[in-house]
């Protein structure tokens, strides 16, 4: 009996053990893991939260309306209703011959009505989620656009001060670089557009 109970308690020493350097390993992972995100990783995700905090926060009856298009988005919202319509039919279907008041005879003008007064609503929730959804959008593609235009403008600031260095080094061979020179001018967005546009009417599908 003594070295059964010693046996056991053994086990579950090493087992107590094997728990704790587990623990511990995780522990040492956890921060090691977080440690290996570089650094302007993290300044990129505390700037889109702060920018997300900085929106416009909806209202009382935004968020009401929100969450009940959230929920009526679902399957089971669509199986409710199914199954609401079915025993509504059924019964008034069923009421004469079983001696029960008819609430809608067929063919049934109350739950037209009802449905048509329920595809109203659910059209006016689902569009007003849709225009705060439609404005954050364009707000993110305005900050967008001003991004991508302060990066090009950087980037081509970078190439003609390159260009410059390149023909003050002496080292270095002074050459003509056709693509570097375009790549100094900075690009009209207008003419870009303009160009898109004239581009997509030109195309053999859309005439």
């Amino acid at each position: 009996m003594q070295r059964k109970t010693r046996s056991t308690s053994g086990r579950l020493r090493r087992k107590e053990s094997e728990r704790s350097i587990l623990e511990e390993s995780c522990d040492r992972r956890a921060p090691m893991s977080r440690a290996s995100i570089p650094p302007h990783v993290h300044e990129n995700i505390e700037t889109i939260s702060e920018l997300v905090a900085f929106a416009r926060p909806p209202g009382r009856h935004q968020r009401l309306i929100e969450w009940m298009t959230r929920r009526l988005g679902r399957p089971a919202a669509v199986y409710l209703l199914l199954t609401l319509v079915s025993v509504w039919g059924l019964y008034n279907a069923v009421a004469p011959s079983k001696g029960l008041p008819v609430l809608d005879a067929p063919p049934f003008p109350c739950l037209q009505g009802g449905m048509t007064v329920f595809a109203a609503v659910v059209a006016l929730m689902v569009l007003t989620t849709q225009n705060r959804q439609i404005r954050e959008a364009e707000q993110r593609d305005q900050l967008e656009l001003q991004v991508n235009l302060l990066a090009e403008q950087k980037a081509t600031k970078i190439v003609s001060l390159l260009e410059e260095l390149r023909r003050d080094l002496p080292m270095v061979k002074n050459r003509k670089d056709r693509v570097a020179e375009a790549m100094q001018k900075e690009v009209d967005p207008k003419a870009v557009l303009k160009a898109l546009e004239s581009t997509m009417e030109n195309e053999p599908g859309k005439k």
